[in-house]
Protein backbone atom coordinates (compact mmCIF):
# COMPACT_ATOMS: atom_id res chain seq x y z
CA UNK A 1 0.00 0.00 0.00
CA UNK A 2 1.43 3.51 -0.76
CA UNK A 3 2.07 5.97 2.06
CA UNK A 4 0.24 9.03 1.66
CA UNK A 5 2.09 12.30 2.69
CA UNK A 6 1.22 15.77 3.64
CA UNK A 7 3.60 17.09 1.04
CA UNK A 8 2.22 20.07 -1.12
CA UNK A 9 1.04 18.47 -4.58
CA UNK A 10 3.59 19.79 -7.33
CA UNK A 11 2.28 21.19 -10.98
CA UNK A 12 3.04 19.81 -14.00
CA UNK A 13 6.72 21.01 -14.40
CA UNK A 14 7.52 20.91 -11.16
CA UNK A 15 6.39 23.77 -9.34
CA UNK A 16 4.79 23.98 -6.19
CA UNK A 17 1.27 25.11 -5.86
CA UNK A 18 0.64 28.24 -3.14
CA UNK A 19 -0.66 26.63 0.10
CA UNK A 20 -3.65 27.66 0.61
CA UNK A 21 -5.26 30.65 2.16
CA UNK A 22 -6.63 29.98 5.38
CA UNK A 23 -9.29 32.36 7.20
CA UNK A 24 -7.09 32.91 9.86
CA UNK A 25 -4.65 34.22 7.48
CA UNK A 26 -7.02 36.29 5.88
CA UNK A 27 -8.62 37.99 8.84
CA UNK A 28 -5.06 38.82 9.98
CA UNK A 29 -4.26 40.68 6.72
CA UNK A 30 -7.07 42.59 7.05
CA UNK A 31 -6.54 43.92 10.40
CA UNK A 32 -3.36 44.80 9.68
CA UNK A 33 -4.49 46.87 7.21
CA UNK A 34 -7.51 48.08 8.81
CA UNK A 35 -4.92 49.05 11.78
CA UNK A 36 -2.38 50.89 9.15
CA UNK A 37 -5.10 53.04 7.80
CA UNK A 38 -6.39 54.01 11.01
CA UNK A 39 -3.30 55.08 12.64
CA UNK A 40 -3.08 58.33 10.78
CA UNK A 41 -6.43 59.10 10.88
CA UNK A 42 -6.45 59.30 14.20
CA UNK A 43 -3.20 60.83 14.53
CA UNK A 44 -5.02 63.77 12.55
CA UNK A 45 -7.82 63.85 14.24
CA UNK A 46 -5.86 64.16 17.43
CA UNK A 47 -3.70 67.15 15.88
CA UNK A 48 -6.72 68.57 15.32
CA UNK A 49 -8.36 68.36 18.67
CA UNK A 50 -5.05 69.69 20.12
CA UNK A 51 -5.14 72.71 18.13
CA UNK A 52 -9.05 73.38 19.22
CA UNK A 53 -8.20 73.24 22.71
CA UNK A 54 -5.20 74.92 22.58
CA UNK A 55 -5.23 78.75 24.16
CA UNK A 56 -5.84 81.70 21.19
CA UNK A 57 -2.29 83.91 21.61
CA UNK A 58 -3.10 87.09 22.89
CA UNK A 59 -3.35 89.71 19.74
CA UNK A 60 -0.51 92.16 20.07
CA UNK A 61 -1.34 95.69 20.89
CA UNK A 62 -1.62 98.23 18.16
CA UNK A 63 1.28 100.55 18.15
CA UNK A 64 0.71 104.68 18.30
CA UNK A 65 -0.25 105.64 14.72
CA UNK A 66 -1.20 109.24 13.40
CA UNK A 67 -4.84 107.98 13.43
CA UNK A 68 -4.63 106.47 16.93
CA UNK A 69 -7.07 108.76 18.99
CA UNK A 70 -4.81 111.00 21.46
CA UNK A 71 -5.45 110.42 25.75
CA UNK A 72 -7.07 113.88 26.80
CA UNK A 73 -7.96 115.11 29.65
CA UNK A 74 -11.58 117.25 30.20
CA UNK A 75 -10.11 118.99 33.54
CA UNK A 76 -10.04 123.21 33.32
CA UNK A 77 -6.99 124.21 32.01
CA UNK A 78 -6.13 127.08 34.18
CA UNK A 79 -5.25 130.38 32.43
CA UNK A 80 -5.34 134.45 33.48
CA UNK A 81 -8.08 136.61 32.71
CA UNK A 82 -6.63 140.49 32.64
CA UNK A 83 -9.45 142.86 32.25
CA UNK A 84 -9.70 143.98 28.79
CA UNK A 85 -11.37 147.40 27.13
CA UNK A 86 -14.79 147.81 25.40
CA UNK A 87 -12.82 147.62 22.26
CA UNK A 88 -10.93 144.40 22.58
CA UNK A 89 -13.66 142.77 24.98
CA UNK A 90 -15.95 142.61 21.72
CA UNK A 91 -13.54 141.64 19.19
CA UNK A 92 -12.22 138.24 21.77
CA UNK A 93 -15.80 137.47 22.56
CA UNK A 94 -16.33 137.04 18.58
CA UNK A 95 -12.62 135.40 18.03
CA UNK A 96 -13.58 132.73 21.15
CA UNK A 97 -17.33 132.53 19.79
CA UNK A 98 -16.24 131.06 16.19
CA UNK A 99 -12.75 129.02 17.40
CA UNK A 100 -13.39 125.53 16.38
CA UNK A 101 -14.59 122.59 18.40
CA UNK A 102 -10.93 120.98 17.68
CA UNK A 103 -7.62 121.88 16.46
CA UNK A 104 -6.43 118.67 14.27
CA UNK A 105 -6.97 116.14 16.81
CA UNK A 106 -7.04 118.27 20.14
CA UNK A 107 -10.69 118.27 21.74
CA UNK A 108 -11.34 121.99 23.46
CA UNK A 109 -11.32 121.93 27.10
CA UNK A 110 -13.22 124.57 29.82
CA UNK A 111 -10.84 127.19 31.09
CA UNK A 112 -10.83 128.32 34.65
CA UNK A 113 -11.11 131.73 33.97
CA UNK A 114 -12.15 134.40 30.91
CA UNK A 115 -14.33 131.84 28.34
CA UNK A 116 -15.18 134.64 26.48
CA UNK A 117 -11.26 135.19 26.01
CA UNK A 118 -9.08 132.21 26.60
CA UNK A 119 -9.73 128.75 25.45
CA UNK A 120 -7.62 125.45 25.11
CA UNK A 121 -7.41 122.48 23.24
CA UNK A 122 -6.02 118.51 24.01
CA UNK A 123 -3.08 117.80 26.73
CA UNK A 124 -0.77 119.01 27.46
CA UNK A 125 -3.08 122.13 26.42
CA UNK A 126 -2.53 124.29 23.61
CA UNK A 127 -3.84 127.32 24.39
CA UNK A 128 -5.38 130.95 23.02
CA UNK A 129 -5.74 133.68 24.85
CA UNK A 130 -7.05 136.81 22.86
CA UNK A 131 -6.42 140.57 24.33
CA UNK A 132 -3.14 141.01 24.87
CA UNK A 133 -0.13 143.20 23.82
CA UNK A 134 1.86 142.38 20.82
CA UNK A 135 5.47 141.79 21.50
CA UNK A 136 8.12 144.04 20.53
CA UNK A 137 9.99 142.36 17.38
CA UNK A 138 13.72 142.61 17.54
CA UNK A 139 15.46 142.41 13.99
CA UNK A 140 16.36 138.86 13.97
CA UNK A 141 13.00 137.21 15.38
CA UNK A 142 11.42 134.96 13.45
CA UNK A 143 8.30 135.81 12.08
CA UNK A 144 5.55 134.01 10.56
CA UNK A 145 2.92 134.70 7.39
CA UNK A 146 0.33 131.75 8.64
CA UNK A 147 -2.94 132.04 6.38
CA UNK A 148 -2.59 135.46 5.97
CA UNK A 149 -1.50 135.98 9.46
CA UNK A 150 1.93 137.16 10.29
CA UNK A 151 2.56 135.65 13.51
CA UNK A 152 6.02 136.29 15.85
CA UNK A 153 7.85 133.01 17.86
CA UNK A 154 9.36 133.18 20.75
CA UNK A 155 10.78 129.82 21.88
CA UNK A 156 10.16 128.70 25.30
CA UNK A 157 11.52 125.76 27.59
CA UNK A 158 8.52 123.53 27.14
CA UNK A 159 6.47 125.28 24.12
CA UNK A 160 6.32 127.99 21.43
CA UNK A 161 4.36 131.01 21.71
CA UNK A 162 2.58 132.71 18.85
CA UNK A 163 1.42 136.03 18.77
CA UNK A 164 -0.35 138.27 16.03
CA UNK A 165 1.43 141.17 14.78
CA UNK A 166 -1.22 142.55 12.14
CA UNK A 167 -4.15 142.81 14.27
CA UNK A 168 -6.29 145.19 16.09
CA UNK A 169 -6.21 142.82 19.00
CA UNK A 170 -3.10 140.77 19.54
CA UNK A 171 -3.66 136.94 19.79
CA UNK A 172 -1.67 134.16 21.53
CA UNK A 173 -1.43 131.23 20.85
CA UNK A 174 1.07 129.01 23.21
CA UNK A 175 2.07 125.59 21.50
CA UNK A 176 3.31 122.68 23.68
CA UNK A 177 6.82 120.83 22.94
CA UNK A 178 4.80 117.65 22.61
CA UNK A 179 3.21 118.83 19.45
CA UNK A 180 5.61 118.84 16.63
CA UNK A 181 5.73 121.86 13.57
CA UNK A 182 4.28 124.14 15.63
CA UNK A 183 3.32 126.81 12.60
CA UNK A 184 0.70 123.60 11.20
CA UNK A 185 -1.86 123.52 14.92
CA UNK A 186 -2.10 127.33 14.59
CA UNK A 187 -3.41 127.19 10.83
CA UNK A 188 -6.77 126.54 11.96
CA UNK A 189 -6.52 129.05 14.66
CA UNK A 190 -5.65 131.72 11.81
CA UNK A 191 -8.55 131.20 9.35
CA UNK A 192 -10.93 132.02 12.71
CA UNK A 193 -8.45 135.13 13.32
CA UNK A 194 -8.88 136.76 9.78
CA UNK A 195 -12.59 135.93 10.19
CA UNK A 196 -13.19 137.54 13.49
CA UNK A 197 -9.89 140.12 14.32
CA UNK A 198 -9.44 143.41 12.02
CA UNK A 199 -6.35 143.89 10.44
CA UNK A 200 -4.60 146.19 12.83
CA UNK A 201 -2.49 148.16 9.85
CA UNK A 202 0.62 147.01 7.40
CA UNK A 203 2.47 143.68 8.61
CA UNK A 204 6.55 144.09 9.38
CA UNK A 205 8.91 142.85 6.34
CA UNK A 206 9.03 139.68 7.36
CA UNK A 207 5.49 138.71 6.86
CA UNK A 208 5.18 140.59 3.75
CA UNK A 209 4.59 138.31 0.27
Amino acid sequence: MDKITDSPRREAGGAESPAPTTPDGTNRRAALIATLVALPVTVLVAGLAFVQLAPDEPAPSPSPSATTARAQSTAPVEMAAPALAERPATVCRALLSQLPPSVRDLQQRPVTAGPEQNAAYGDPALTVACGGAEPAVGATDDVWLVNKVCWHATEQTDATVLTTLDRETAVTVRVPRAYEQPLQWIAPIADTVVAAVPSGGEAPTGCQG
